[in-house]
């Protein structure tokens, strides 16, 4: 079968489910047979398409935020018993986890800003929580007395 390149929906359909379970473009465009410059465009040209495929993707990511908090908790290749008998730490498989997790927390920064990225807005930007500083000024008063 060759590669899809006429937008329909049925395709659209399949691209967003499997964005929603987390796939990346990449790998949808690889099970459905098209091309991810082709479905970018179809974002492009079909206002519909783009905004159910801007909701595949905002669900998608938050299963990496998901996928964070499980990763994190897997402790159960973290530690091996060598030769003679002693627990050791897994250093490979404890640096392939804080990989995998800096990994997406970076994307979700990327990718939701407004949920995940790291700026504060001071004085209360519409798209981010607001801090209100105060400052409060001290005098010292010396007396004469």
């Amino acid at each position: 079968m060759g590669i899809h390149t006429t937008f329909t929906q049925e395709k659209a359909d399949e691209i967003c489910e499997l964005l929603k379970q987390g796939k990346s473009l990449r790998k949808a465009c690889e099970e459905t047979d098209t091309k991810a410059p082709t479905v970018l465009g179809w974002v492009e040209a079909h206002s519909s398409f783009g905004e159910q495929y801007a909701k595949a993707r905002a669900i998608g990511y938050q299963l990496l935020a998901d996928e964070i908090l499980q990763i994190s908790d897997d402790s159960t290749s973290d530690t091996y018993t060598d030769d003679n008998g002693n627990e050791r730490t897994n250093t490979e498989v404890v640096a392939r986890s804080r990989l995998r997790v800096d990994t997406r927390k970076w994307m979700l920064s990327k990718m939701l800003p407004k949920i995940y990225g790291d700026k504060i807005a001071v004085g209360g930007a519409d798209d981010m929580p607001a801090i209100g500083i105060t400052l409060i000024e001290r005098r010292i008063v010396k007396s004469d007395t």
